[in-house]
């Protein structure tokens, strides 16, 4: 067994499905999975594969499962697939081997009965498989036959009685996204095309193209199930509904989680790493340059939240509206407002220019995690099943709302391709962490690809040459509750945004200096040629105003080289601001 004909037959320049990964990835848990995947190819088939010894063992069964007992369907055995193929639905572009849309059908685990080495009865021929999915429930047979042509071809058999076959609306809905065969390939979230040139979706095509030639499982960054299929509100554990026996609901019965109100909770936050973790089950997304928010809904009225608690419904107003849509009575949803440039990238500084200039920008509202639905905390979940559902609730025709997915699980292999092309990092999640408010427990990581933070504005330096208002502006950060200073801010702003910020800054002046250790010297020079007699230029300010400010990095006396100013943020406490490490 081995991927070495299924890598053969594909450019994963040009699809996304997972390349698999270098090393072996053999599982070493007490049952295997079985995945069913319903393909329309040149022609409508369901791939059937097995899980055993590192790689899926697949066989494609033009019919699909038999039902009745002693049914046969003819299953042709095809190239072992790797293990993260088990997770792939989108589109497989045209031109591309086995080309066409792929549904993830069924899933769960299979057992051989009587229980042996499933590898061992590959070689033999003959496999007895019990199989616990959310829609095949029951016992089938693997036999080996041999055509005239010499290919390797089966016969799948029922067996141990006969089952009722599913229903055709079933049959057509997806078990990972309950979507149908025409809304993903409508949606077209997993092709990922070289030549594909989309100004609308030029943010996902970006970030495609990052992870593109890596050995990743690859998803969607932007929108995995943007046209989620509209799921009766009784399927996703509603007030009114019982979800109990549902097998295409997640959660069961919401009525065993604790209750729970739609209200503010303080954001989960990631912490600040500097490489990779080498153990743990993790998976990677986009790290997004942007304002932190909670969507909030209870009935028809929605709250846009941020991280300190500002509400940002008349900042964002068509977020909003479009969060109101959610498919949920009540939700608490975790994400990030951006502004995407040309590039197709994240901005916080195009998201502070469009609201100053009162221009429009591409907004988007990156949701990533689902922390309250219908009266019940979700907190307490797996990440992966909170995404799961919150992947089925998101509004159908709203396309500025999109889903933050896993981009992958190695992100030595993301990283390059991520700084390559001028992103803000990754964000690595615990698969199966549960969501902790307010706390930084490492549960979830940052790794950040370029020198970027928040710094506090104590004071201004005077005008030179042709500027007016201000020079520069003098930032520091909190360490133990006093502001030291980081250094000078002189760049990034135009004449517009002088003028606005002084007139901010004018409103909090204040006669002392706030930084702790300003003036002060460093083997025998004053700190950035600031003297007392230097000082008494300046204008200081009241420590309340927060912005983002990019550097190239951190000089040996622990002041900014190279800082751009960047804008204002109103999402946090200035108190809340340290020297990231």
């Amino acid at each position: 067994m081995g991927l070495g004909e299924y890598k053969r037959k594909r450019d994963f320049k040009k699809t996304a499905e997972p390349a698999g990964a270098a090393e072996a990835r053999a599982r070493k848990s007490r049952v295997n999975r079985f995945i069913i995947q319903k393909h329309d190819a040149s022609r409508l088939h369901y791939d059937f594969r097995l899980e055993m010894d590192g790689v899926l063992k697949s066989w494609a069964v033009p019919k699909g499962l038999p039902w009745a007992q002693a049914e046969r369907h003819l299953a042709v055995e095809v190239e072992d697939h790797p293990i993260d193929y088990a997770d792939f639905e989108g589109v497989i572009p045209q031109g591309q081997y086995g080309g066409g849309t792929v549904m993830v059908w069924d899933r769960g685990t299979y057992e051989l009965t009587p229980p042996g080495d499933p590898v061992e009865a590959v070689g033999k021929g003959k496999l007895h498989v019990i199989l616990r999915g959310e829609k095949a429930k029951g016992e089938w047979a693997l036999i080996r036959i041999r055509s005239d042509e010499g290919k390797n071809q089966w016969l799948l058999m029922k067996t141990a009685g006969g089952i009722k076959p599913i229903s055709k609306k079933r049959d057509d809905q997806s078990v990972k996204t309950g979507r149908t065969m025409k809304q993903i390939a409508s949606a077209r979230d997993a092709e990922w095309q070289s030549n594909r040139v989309d100004k609308k979706d030029s943010f996902k095509a970006r970030i495609a193209k990052a992870a593109r030639n890596t050995s990743l499982k690859k998803k969607d960054e932007s929108k995995i199930v943007g046209q989620a299929r509209r799921l009766p509100k009784s399927r996703i554990g509603s007030r009114g509904g019982d979800s109990a026996g549902s097998h295409s609901d997640p959660l069961g019965n919401l009525q065993d989680l604790p209750k729970a109100k739609p209200r503010f909770i303080e954001p989960m936050k990631p912490k600040l790493v500097e490489d990779p973790p080498t153990t743990g089950d993790w998976i990677y997304e986009l790290k997004f340059d942007g304002i932190r928010a909670l969507a909030i809904k209870n009935g028809r009225a929605m709250q846009l939240i941020s991280r300190n608690e500002k509400k940002l419904n008349d900042r964002f107003p068509e977020i909003a509206r479009a969060v109101a849509d959610f498919e949920a009575d009540e939700c608490v949803v975790d994400g990030e407002v951006v502004a995407i440039d040309e590039e197709g990238r994240s901005s916080f500084q195009l998201l502070q220019r469009a609201e100053l200039d009162g221009k429009d920008a591409p907004l988007a509202f990156y949701v990533f995690d689902l922390l309250q639905l219908n009266g019940r905390s979700l907190t307490g979940l797996p990440l992966t099943l909170r995404k799961e559902v919150l992947a089925r609730l998101l509004p159908p025709s709203a396309d500025i709302i999109r889903f933050s997915g896993a981009l992958g699980t190695d992100a030595e292999a993301l990283l390059p391709e991520i700084k390559r092309r001028g992103l803000e990092g990754l964000i690595g999640k615990q698969r199966d962490s549960v969501y902790e408010p307010g706390r930084r427990s490492g549960a979830w990581i940052k790794l950040k690809c370029v020198n970027e933070q928040e710094f506090v504005i104590g004071g201004y330096t005077p005008p030179a040459g042709a500027r007016k208002h201000f020079g520069a502006l003098l930032v520091g950060y909190y360490d133990k509750g006093r502001l030291l200073f980081a250094g000078k801010v002189g760049t990034g702003f135009d004449s517009k945004l002088l003028s606005t910020l002084h007139k901010q800054m004018r409103a909090e002046e204040r006669r002392t200096c706030p930084f702790a250790d300003l003036p002060s010297k460093q083997n025998g020079e004053w700190v950035q040629g600031i003297t007392p007699g230097e000082m008494r230029k300046y204008t200081w300010v009241n420590p309340k105003f927060v912005c983002q400010v990019k550097f190239a990095e951190w000089t040996r006396d622990g002041k900014l080289r190279q800082p751009v100013f960047l804008g204002l943020r109103q999402d946090k406490d200035p108190r809340e601001v340290i020297r990231e490490k």
